[in-house]
């Protein structure tokens, strides 16, 4: 219980910056929200504190466990095809239950419907884990690969833009940031721990990481791939954001709707994870009690959380940004900026991450280093983005400059830093940026560029916070080996005087 009240006050500490914002502007003349839509949104800044705070319980007692002891237990079983066949298996069902995606397949139609969709951004997932263990089992550099891949994906891009239907390319890589959400990134991560701890060599803390940065490469390869030979264009309709009156009826809705959703996502790891217990696990009983408990925290938590994101923040996200729109420009910019670095205090899988990172890394890389590279990564992609909005741009001005800058930062920087980083950008676009930035860069494009510009401006918001963290991460990673440089050239003059002082004294 202390350690559940421990989490809840984290996660108050978390979201109350982002609810005091949205508060402070309804006081303001500017500004215009109803009681009824107030109150929506305290009930579901309400149910995101508890929902974070059960979820992060959650995943320490059952999640990461779950995935590392699977990871390992695989491993150990010295089988390359058995581990390659329930890892591609694994990606594609978390992936195609995951709800961040649903949300995703229900706002876009296209000549491709939300099932398939579904099924191939899950098959993307799938095949790139696979890519990810192969890394871990023949020890291959992670920024190696990552070049590869995403010079074929800017391939493909400039394929979209031949056939004019370039307005994909946003969606594309917005599917990227959402398959990796609460659900995936706690079991992914973990997975690679335990792999890594069995097949790893002394790169091992790098091995750990870069299953979430190859996993996010696969959806955006499989839309693009849909998308080349898609024929017809894509069509957006602005969903409806209206608050309902009926508060409490509201909520209740989406909670059941929301519960199955969850209950589906956790039920097909619970049941992968029960048959590998019984065929190769053979976990305690007492392990394993603590394992069902966390399940249910993480079961709760998710549910709880999800369903104050959709009810409570995705309406207010949408009205606020519309309203911004029609005054002024720079500030829109400026609130961009503030809400990004608040709303990744807010996401979940923000704080699973840097404690891994925290305890992997044996302190090397520090929570409080972690949250200040992706706050000020997030906030950034945010301000982008509402800028991409303004003055109606191509999203590739951002993402080809910004993956080269990232890649090319890999070549400088600690293998260690390169891996976290992608992991990180794919961690921090969660729900949390889908269910509140992104409705509120849809107000702000619809009232600026009209509905018909929503799939080519305000789409890629989640792509850019995806992106962006890629940079300030590494740029950590290079400040370390500059500081680390200069501390060691001290430690020599320091060592080169005294050996001057004794000469003159001996003399």
């Amino acid at each position: 219980m202390k350690e559940l009240r421990s989490k809840i006050w984290e996660a108050l500490i978390s979201a109350l910056p982002i609810t005091a914002i949205v508060y402070v502007l309804a006081l303001t003349p500017m500004f215009d929200l109803n009681k009824t839509e107030l109150i929506t949104f305290c009930i579901g800044a309400v149910l995101l504190v508890l929902g974070i705070g059960l979820f992060n319980l959650g995943a320490d007692l059952a999640m990461t466990p779950m995935g590392t002891h699977v990871g390992a237990g695989l491993s150990r079983q010295r089988k390359l095809g058995l581990l390659l066949a329930v890892c591609f298996v694994l990606g594609m069902l978390i992936t195609i239950a995951e709800p961040d995606l649903q949300v995703l397949a229900k706002q876009v139609s296209a000549v491709m419907n939300g099932t398939l969709l579904i099924y191939a951004v899950g098959a993307g997932v799938g095949a790139f884990l696979l890519v990810a263990i192969l890394r871990i089992v023949f020890r291959k550099t992670l920024s190696n690969i990552l070049m590869l891949f995403y010079m074929f994906l800017f391939a493909l891009a400039l394929m979209l833009a031949v056939n004019d239907n370039l307005n994909l390319l946003p969606m594309a890589f917005d599917s990227g940031g959402v398959t990796t959400g609460p659900i995936t990134v706690p079991f992914i991560m973990a997975l690679g721990v335990g792999i890594s701890s069995v097949l790893g060599d002394k790169r091992s803390q790098e091995n750990s990481f870069g299953l979430v940065a190859l996993c996010s490469v696969g959806p955006v390869l499989a839309v693009l791939v849909l998308g080349i030979f898609s024929r017809n264009d894509l069509t957006y309709q602005v969903p409806d954001y209206t608050v309902s009156n009926d508060i409490l009826g509201s909520f209740l809705h989406t909670a059941g709707h929301t519960a199955q959703e969850v209950a589906i996502a956790l039920g097909l790891i619970v049941v992968f994870f029960l048959i590998c217990q019984f065929a190769f696990l053979k976990l305690p009983k007492k392990r394993l009690k603590k394992i069902a408990i966390g399940v249910i925290f993480t079961y709760v938590g998710l549910v709880l959380f999800l369903t104050g994101v959709n009810v409570g923040f995705m309406p207010v996200g949408y009205k606020l940004g519309f309203q911004l729109a029609q005054g002024s420009k720079w500030f829109l910019i400026g609130f961009g900026l503030v809400t990004g670095v608040l709303v990744v205090l807010a996401e979940p899988a923000i704080h699973v991450l840097n404690k891994q990172v925290e305890d992997v890394t044996g302190g090397f890389v520090t929570r409080k280093a972690m949250i200040t590279g992706l706050c000020i990564g997030v906030g950034a992609s945010i301000a982008l983005s509402m800028v991409r909005i303004v003055f109606d741009f191509s999203l590739v001005y951002y993402i080809i400059p910004g993956y080269f800058i990232s890649l090319a930062l890999s070549l400088f920087v600690p293998p260690v830093y390169t891996a976290i980083a992608f992991d990180s950008g794919g961690v921090a676009s969660g729900p949390m940026t889908s269910g509140f930035i992104l409705p509120l860069a849809i107000g702000a494009c619809v009232s600026l560029q009209g509905a018909d510009a929503v799939l080519r401006d305000a789409f890629g918001v989640v792509a850019l916070v995806a992106m962006t963290p890629l940079i300030t991460i590494q740029l950590l990673g290079f400040k370390a080996i500059v500081s680390n440089r200069v501390k060691e050239r001290k430690a020599m003059q320091k060592i080169l005087d005294a050996d001057d002082q004794q000469i003159i004294n001996f003399m």
